[in-house]
C-alpha cells in the first residue's frame, strides 16, 4: 500500500507499509493473523526538515504508545525510517483485537501528524487527524472453501414459484390467486399497521422444481428468506422456530429441496431470526393460538424470562419498537441456549441439511450469542457459513454504544455488503468513481482476507428498491409517495432503457470484485418494484426480460470459468474521475475489469496483452463510454 502525501507530492514525500507472512509480502493494509511481523518504510524529504518518525497506537478504547522508527540511510534526497511490529506483542490475546494508528513526523519544537487517510494516499496536518485502522485476528481464522468463487440467489418464497406439493392453508390466510398480475398487500402508507396475511403460495417444493432454471443461472447457493412457521407472510415474525412453515409445504419440502440441491452441488443458507419472535408464537402467544402458556399469558410460563417487560403483560420491549416483534432476551441462559446449546435449533437446522445461516440484525445480538452461536454450528458442521446482517463497514461496528468483535475469528465468516452497493449506486447514478474506488479499497483492506473473500455483494434485497427501479427512476424516487401511487408505478419505455444499461455494469461489478455476488430473485428477470413491499413481487415466469436473463447468465458462467474471481487478490490499477480499472489475480490467472461511466473513452492498461473474457477477442485500445468489460491479461 502506497501512501502519499497529497500536500507535499512535489518533494516525493511517501509511506510504504510492508508485510511479511511465511516469507510472502502482502499489500494489504489494515487486517492480519495474529503472528505477523509488520515493516514500515518511511522515505522522508530532507527538506522538510524531519528529525524522526513516530507510530503511535492503541488498542480499542485504550492508550497510545509511541514506538519510534529507526533511521536506516540518506538517499536521493530522502531519509528513511523503518519500524518493525509483532503483532503477536502487539495483541497478547489469541483472539486478536482492533487497533487504531497514526504516524507523527518531528520536526524540531512542530510536530506533523497524518490525516484524510483514504487508503490511498494521506496529507499532513498540524493537528492528530484521522487514524489507520489495525485489525488483528485469530490466526486460524476461516472461512468455508465453497462459498468463495459461488454465486448466490436470494429467494422470498411465497413469491418465486408456486410448486405441486402437499401444503397446508390455514384458515386466516389469504391466497392472492392473481399470481401474474397481483400486487402485495400494502398499507395506506409507509409504516402503518398491516395484517401480511396475504399469500401467494410460493413454496419450497416450488423451489425444487426450479433447480434447473436457478442452475442455468450458475447459481451455487440459495439464501432462503424465513422458512420457519410464521404468521406473516414474510415470516420474521417467528411463530416456532422447529417447523417448517405448512404453507411453504412444511418439513418435508424442505428436505426434499435439500436432497435436490445438495445432489447438483448446490448449499442452502437459511434465514436466521433470532433476535426476536413474533407476538402470535409460541414463546409469547399474545393471542393464544398455542396450547402451551407463553411469556405473554402467564409469569409461570417456561419463555416468561424470553423477553422483556416493563408492565406485564402489556408492554414490553420490541424490535424498533414494532409490537408485532418482541425482542428476545438473549442474556437469559435458557433462551440463549434453545438456540446455540446442543440440540438446539443453530445445530438442528444443520444437521437437517442447511449449510448455513443469514443472521437477521447481527449488530443487535450479543457478543456472548455469537460467541455460542459459532461453537455449535461449527460443531454441527465446520464447514457451515455464518453471515450476518451488517450494513456498515464490520471491522470497526459500533452497536448501542459497544464496539463489536465481528471478525476476531469466533463470530462471523463474512457479512452483507452494504457498503458495496452503496458505492454502486453513487457510480452508476451520479457517476462517481472516486467514491467507488475508496469504499472498495477500505472494506477490502481493513477486513480479513477470508471474510473479504466471502463478502454477501449485493444491488438489492427484500428490504430495498428493486435495482432496476433506483437505476431507472432515481435513489429515492418513490419517498413522499403514497403505497396507492406506488403499486401502479412503472419505469417508463426510456427510464427502463437507461436502468437495464446500467444494471448491466452495475452487475459485472457485483460479479468481479472481492466476494460472493447476491442475485435477489427476479432482478434477472427484470422485474420492478418500489419499497416495502413492492419490492416483493411474485416472480414474472414466462414474461422475463430475456436481455437481462442472457446477461445473468453469461455473468454466472464467467465466475464458474475463471478461478482469480474465486479468492483472486484484488487492487486497482487505474483510475479516474469517471472511470477505473482493477485487477483479480490467483489461480494463475489475471482478469482486468474495466468500468467506464464517464462521456469520454477510457484507455485500458496493457490493452495489447487483453482478449475479451467472454468472446476471445484482442482487447481494443479503450473503453466506450457508459461500459464495462473483462479482460484476461495475457
Amino acid at each position: 500500500m502506497l501512501l502519499k502525501n497529497r500536500a507535499l507530492i512535489e518533494q516525493g514525500a511517501e509511506i510504504k507499509l510492508h508485510k511479511w507472512a511465511d516469507g510472502k509480502a502482502s499489500d494489504r493494509a489494515g487486517a492480519f493473523p495474529l503472528g505477523t511481523r509488520l515493516r514500515f518504510l518511511a522515505r522522508v524529504p530532507r527538506r522538510m526538515g524531519v528529525g524522526a518518525v513516530v507510530l503511535r497506537i492503541s488498542p480499542d478504547g485504550g492508550e497510545a504508545r509511541d514506538l519510534p522508527f529507526s533511521f536506516l540511510r540518506t538517499a536521493k534526497g530522502k531519509d528513511e525510517y523503518a519500524l518493525e511490529l509483532d503483532t503477536g506483542a502487539l495483541c497478547p490475546s489469541p483472539l486478536g483485537g482492533l487497533f487504531f494508528y497514526e504516524l507523527l513526523f518531528l520536526r524540531g519544537w512542530d510536530t506533523l501528524f497524518t490525516d484524510s487517510i483514504d487508503n490511498v494516499s494521506f496529507s499532513l496536518s498540524a493537528e492528530s487527524g484521522t487514524r489507520f485502522r489495525l485489525l488483528i485476528h485469530e490466526a486460524e481464522f476461516r472461512t468455508p472453501e465453497w462459498f468463495r468463487g459461488g454465486t448466490m440467489y436470494q429467494i422470498f418464497p411465497d413469491r418465486f414459484f408456486r410448486g405441486e406439493g402437499e401444503v397446508t392453508l390455514r384458515e386466516d390466510a389469504v391466497l392472492n390467486e392473481d399470481w401474474e398480475n397481483g400486487i402485495p398487500q400494502y398499507a395506506s402508507e409507509a409504516g402503518a399497521p398491516l395484517s401480511n396475511n396475504v399469500f401467494f403460495g410460493g413454496n419450497l417444493w416450488g423451489v425444487g422444481q426450479k433447480l434447473d432454471y436457478l442452475q442455468s443461472l450458475g447459481v451455487t447457493v440459495l439464501y432462503l428468506n424465513p422458512i420457519f412457521e410464521a404468521y406473516s407472510n414474510h415470516r420474521y415474525d417467528t411463530g416456532n422456530y422447529e417447523r417448517v412453515d405448512a404453507l411453504l409445504g412444511g418439513d418435508a419440502a424442505f428436505a426434499h429441496l435439500v436432497k435436490e440441491a445438495h445432489a447438483r452441488g448446490m448449499k442452502i443458507l437459511l434465514d436466521g431470526v433470532f433476535n426476536h419472535t413474533g407476538d402470535d408464537s409460541r414463546y409469547f402467544n399474545r393471542y393464544g393460538r398455542y396450547a402451551e402458556a407463553g411469556a405473554c399469558q402467564s409469569k409461570d410460563s417456561p419463555y416468561a424470562n424470553w423477553y422483556t417487560f416493563d408492565a406485564w403483560p402489556q408492554e414490553y420491549a420490541a424490535w424498533w419498537g414494532i409490537r408485532i416483534l418482541p425482542r428476545l432476551n438473549q442474556q437469559d441462559p435458557v433462551c440463549r441456549r434453545y438456540f446455540t446449546g446442543e440440540g438446539g435449533i443453530a445445530q438442528r437446522w444443520i444437521r437437517a441439511g442447511a449449510d448455513g445461516w443469514r443472521l437477521d440484525v447481527a449488530d443487535e445480538l450479543p457478543d456472548v450469542f455469537l460467541d455460542e452461536l459459532r461453537d455449535a454450528v461449527k460443531k454441527a458442521n465446520p464447514d457451515a457459513l455464518i453471515l450476518g446482517e451488517v450494513w456498515e463497514n464490520a471491522a470497526d461496528k459500533m452497536a448501542y454504544g459497544a464496539r463489536r468483535r465481528y471478525f476476531g475469528g469466533r463470530q462471523l465468516d463474512s457479512v452483507m455488503n452494504y457498503p458495496f452497493r452503496n458505492a454502486v449506486l453513487s457510480l452508476l447514478t451520479e457517476g462517481n468513481a472516486t467514491d467507488f474506488c475508496h469504499t472498495l479499497t477500505e472494506i477490502y483492506s481493513s477486513y480479513p482476507k477470508a471474510a473479504a473473500d466471502c463478502l454477501m455483494n449485493l444491488l438489492g434485497t427484500h428490504d430495498t428498491e428493486r435495482i432496476l427501479t433506483v437505476l431507472g427512476a432515481g435513489v429515492g424516487a418513490g419517498d413522499g409517495c403514497r403505497n396507492a401511487e406506488l403499486a401502479a408505478k412503472r419505469l417508463t419505455p426510456a427510464q427502463r432503457e437507461k436502468a437495464v444499461t446500467l444494471l448491466k455494469i452495475g452487475s459485472l461489478l457485483q460479479y468481479t470484485v472481492y466476494g460472493v455476488p447476491s442475485l435477489y430473485y427476479g432482478d434477472e428477470a427484470g422485474l420492478e418494484g418500489y419499497r416495502d413491499p413492492f419490492c416483493r413481487m411474485p416472480f414474472p415466469w414466462g414474461r422475463e426480460d430475456e436481455t437481462l436473463l442472457a446477461h445473468y447468465r453469461a455473468l454466472g458462467e464467467l465466475r464458474r470459468t475463471h478461478p482469480a474471481l474465486r479468492a483472486g487478490d484484488f487492487r486497482f490499477v487505474s483510475q479516474s474521475a469517471h472511470a477505473f480499472a482493477f485487477l483479480r489475480e490467483g489461480d494463475g490467472e489475471r482478469l482486468l475489469v474495466v468500468v467506464n461511466v464517464g462521456h469520454e473513452p477510457f484507455p485500458i492498461p496493457d490493452h495489447s496483452r487483453c482478449t475479451d473474457a467472454l468472446t476471445d477477442a484482442p482487447a481494443p485500445s479503450s473503453l466506450p463510454p457508459c461500459s464495462a468489460s473483462v479482460f484476461v491479461l495475457h
